[in-house]
């Protein structure tokens, strides 16, 4: 995975946290940073999906993670499905057409 630089500016106590929180997990800041980046996208694609402003696939595509691991994800956090009915009947036509 090709990765890039990022400068940013953050205040004391933030830096103070991600110096601690980085210490605490025995890793630099830098992945620190990162972990949190990630868990911050799928926070934001639960958000999203419980909002009803993004469907199963956006959701997965916001966290960076495939659907059938953001449905595991929604499962973990007890997140319902917020499907209606005639969404069901798409998915068995759709289902029945590709078998």
């Amino acid at each position: 995975m090709a990765t890039k630089t990022l400068s940013i500016r953050i205040d004391d106590n933030d830096y103070k946290f991600l110096s601690s929180l980085a210490r605490e997990e025995k890793e630099d800041v830098s992945k620190a940073i990162r972990e949190l980046v990630d868990l911050g996208r799928v926070m934001l694609a639960i958000e999203k999906y419980k909002k009803s402003e993004a469907s199963v696939e956006k959701a997965a595509h916001i966290a960076g993670v495939s659907i059938s691991r953001m449905m595991d994800i929604f499962k973990e956090y007890g997140i319902e499905a917020n499907l209606e009915y005639e969404d069901y009947l798409e998915g068995l036509k759709t289902l029945r057409d590709i078998w």
